[in-house]
């Protein structure tokens, strides 16, 4: 499916679940009333930015952890910028996190647990545990989703940075491409302290559209393989996607109530853009922009995009392109 017109009222292959809401509602309720992290101040020479690991405990047993940089000596509190990173990655370097404490806005980048960076899974595991990430608990039930976890820790994250006495809880932001798009979306889904979001080829969506596109892109290639290898006659395929329809990007959208700037490359193969339309058709906010950029696959997007990005985030004024 790629022609435009049926794609802006694509909506993708599965509903919503009708206890959606109350699921994660639930799940939140659970988590604690106030949360133990502890902030531990680096000192990397830099003149004019503080820099600190955060890590905190997150649930069934893990330990979530995350970069930070903000701007010293601000006049008051701080706008914060939350990024998340690609699927089996990690948070990036210090250095590049530097651009935004340069335009007065604090950076938090979480490490997913379970990938390449130094967040924990299960308290078990130091370092990297994928592939495996999409499917795993989906035979158990929603309880048991892996992901589940991973979008709880998003939200205690925002809370946790929110209570920081430096930081203006009323301008928060979220911001990430492929996995980092998707848990971006999350962010402004579950909490709604975020009040600007630009996601870029969200991941995680319309998983029926995958299965059935049998999408064997890296990420994607567990769910084909699940049913190659343990359900080749597709039984369980309705009770897994109706596991996995809680962690569905596109049914969480309609929580989403901020601004949204989404970019998708039409020739992107890993998140085919009917997934990313069915995610962007569902959002439940009027103030929202879909870019579509022709030639582009699932790949960096280094030519203007990351100016417009930071443009959007931190109301700066980088000219793009020759206007």
């Amino acid at each position: 499916m790629q022609d435009i017109q049926q794609l802006e009222h694509y909506l993708g292959r599965r509903e919503v679940p009708a206890d959606f809401d109350e699921f994660w509602e639930r799940n939140l309720q659970k988590l604690p009333a106030s949360f133990q992290a502890n902030l531990i101040s680096k000192d990397f020479g830099f003149k004019n930015v503080n820099a600190y690991e955060l890590t905190f405990a997150g649930t069934n047993h893990g330990t979530v952890y995350s970069r930070c940089l903000f701007p010293k000596d601000s006049a008051g509190p701080v706008p914060v910028v939350f990024y998340f990173h690609g699927y089996m990655g990690q948070s990036p370097d210090w250095s590049e996190l530097l651009k935004y404490p340069a335009s007065g806005y604090g950076i938090v980048a979480m490490d997913v647990r379970g990938q390449s960076g130094y967040s924990q899974d299960n308290a078990s595991f130091n370092g990297n545990t994928v592939l495996g990430h999409i499917i795993r608990g989906a035979e158990d039930g929603p309880e048991n989703l892996f992901y589940k976890h991973i979008y709880l820790d998003v939200y205690s994250l925002v809370e946790i940075v929110a209570g920081f006495d430096f930081v203006d809880e009323d301008r928060l932001y979220s911001y990430g491409g492929s996995q980092g798009g998707a848990l971006s979306l999350v962010a402004a889904a579950l909490n709604p302290k975020i009040k600007f979001n630009v996601a870029i080829y969200p991941f995680l969506g319309d998983f029926k559209y995958v299965i059935d596109s049998h999408n064997e892109s890296e990420p994607y290639m567990e769910l084909i393989r699940y049913f190659k290898f343990h359900d080749p006659f597709h039984k369980k395929e309705e009770q897994i996607l109706r596991t996995l329809d809680y962690i569905d990007i596109k049914n969480m959208a309609h929580r989403v109530k901020c601004p949204v700037r989404m970019i998708t490359g039409m020739m992107d193969e890993v998140c085919m853009p009917a997934t990313q339309f069915a995610i962007y058709n569902r959002l439940g906010t009027a103030d929202k922009q879909h870019f579509l950029l022709p030639e582009y696959e699932h790949e960096p997007m280094n030519v203007h995009v990351d100016d417009q990005a930071y443009n959007w985030l931190c109301h700066t004024k980088i000219q793009i392109g020759e206007e």
